[in-house]
């Protein structure tokens, strides 16, 4: 334990907490929806447990890559027809499965609240409650599934274990006060859980170029190319301008028709 204290292992530390809160918007985002499935009073200690586990099994996932990482990074099957190929890994086909399982959400969710009953108020989760312990089981199986990422980035910047598991707990710790945040936010500007929801089909789109791109997958041919952060961020930034604008100009548009509906009324009256 003494070893974290040096200025180097300090340093690591820092950037691994760093490292964690980059990697882990995304791991965030789909903690706070998928929190909504539950019954509402029992919403922030699901995330606190489900976070809480994910924590102990991440650091159980970092033993287990330290100890057999050639054998997750080894081939399972290859796949080679005319129109598809690869070589997949246990990695890869984790990310991929990930990746599925989110768009598959977000679309459904999507779809639910274009398909609510006329006098019935839309949101995430609504007439899709979950158990408790579904719900907490989902969080810590999506978040194993982020924490790939964060853990391989890890061990290439040290090879100090108590290091990794150190930046792992506080990582946990503030991704739970920012969980409740978020979901708090959400809960309060309800017109961005359909931002949020298409946010959450991005991430799932990325996991998907990220397990094609270590499966080194083809289509015809085409190699499928990995979306990096930087543009997962820039098309997020473009969501969220978009939004807001549109926001504003539909406040402005009502504006005036209430300003109209008014003038004609005094017409009427007059």
């Amino acid at each position: 334990m003494a070893d974290l204290f040096t200025v180097e292992n300090l340093f690591t530390l820092l950037m691994l907490v760093m490292l964690q809160a980059v990697l882990g918007f995304d791991n965030l985002l789909y903690i706070s929806l998928e929190s909504q499935r539950a019954p509402k009073q029992t919403q922030a200690r699901v995330r606190q447990l489900g976070i809480g586990l994910a924590i102990f099994l991440r650091i159980g996932l970092l033993f287990i890559l330290k100890t057999v990482i050639d054998k997750v990074q080894a081939t399972a099957f290859a796949l080679n027809t005319s129109f598809v190929s690869g070589e997949f890994t246990v990695h890869s086909l984790i990310v991929l499965a990930g990746g599925g399982f989110i768009i598959y959400t977000a679309i459904k969710e999507v779809f639910h609240m274009i398909a609510i009953n006329p006098g019935h108020e839309g949101h995430v989760g609504e007439g899709s409650t979950k158990s408790v312990a579904s719900v907490i089981t989902w969080i810590v199986l999506m978040n194993l599934v982020f924490s790939f990422d964060s853990i391989l980035s890890a061990m290439a910047l040290t090879k100090n274990f108590v290091v990794m598991a150190t930046a792992i707990v506080i990582g946990g710790i503030l991704m739970i006060w920012l969980s409740d945040k978020v979901s708090e936010f959400l809960q309060k500007n309800r017109m961005y859980e359909v931002l949020g929801l298409f946010i959450l089909l991005i991430v799932g789109i990325m996991l998907l170029t990220e397990g094609g791109h270590l499966a080194h997958l083809k289509f015809f041919g085409h190699e499928v190319h990995q979306m990096t952060k930087t543009t997962f961020y820039f098309v997020i930034a473009v969501l969220v301008l978009t939004d807001v604008v549109q926001s504003r100009y539909q406040k402005r548009l009502l504006a005036k028709q209430e300003k109209l509906a008014h003038a004609q009324a005094e017409e009427t009256h007059s």
